[in-house]
C-alpha cells in the first residue's frame, strides 16, 4: 500500500512514518503542503492519504476537498490529522468527505484503526 503523508512539520512526518513502518508500511511519499500533495496525487499511484489540517500554500482540508472534486482520485481514503478538537472543524471535514479524523497525540494502535477504517469505508482492504 503507498501511502501519502502530508505535513509541514518535519518531526510529525518522522513520528507518521514511524509508527507506519512498525505497522508494516514502508512505501511512503512525504509532501510538505497540500498543493505539492495534490500534484503527486496526479502523478503517483497513491492508496491513502494521512494530512495536517493547518499547512502553508494549501490545507490539508482545501486537500481534501480538491481530492473530492477531482473524479480521478476522488475516492483516495483519506485520513485528517490535527490537533484541532473544535466541533465544527471536525464538522466541516465530515461534510467535505474525509473518511477518519485523528487528533494529535496519537498511539500506532490508533492510527491502524483509523486506516482499517478509511480503507473499509472506500471498499479497500489493508494490503
Amino acid at each position: 500500500m503507498r501511502i501519502l503523508i502530508v505535513d509541514d512539520q518535519e518531526t510529525m512526518i518522522r513520528i507518521i512514518i514511524g509508527l507506519l513502518n512498525e505497522l508494516g508500511h514502508h512505501d511512503l511519499v512525504i509532501a510538505y503542503d497540500g498543493k505539492k500533495a495534490y500534484n503527486i496525487l496526479h502523478s503517483d499511484k497513491i492508496d491513502l492519504v494521512i494530512s495536517d489540517w493547518n499547512m502553508p500554500v494549501m490545507s490539508g482540508y482545501d486537500l481534501l476537498t480538491h481530492i473530492r472534486n477531482a473524479p480521478d482520485i476522488a475516492d483516495t481514503p483519506f485520513i485528517m490529522v490535527t490537533g484541532e478538537v473544535e466541533k465544527e472543524n471536525i464538522l466541516a471535514a465530515i461534510k467535505a468527505g474525509v473518511d477518519q479524523y485523528i487528533v494529535k497525540p496519537f498511539s500506532g494502535a490508533d492510527l491502524k484503526t483509523k486506516i482499517e477504517l478509511a480503507l473499509k469505508k472506500r471498499g479497500k482492504s489493508v494490503k
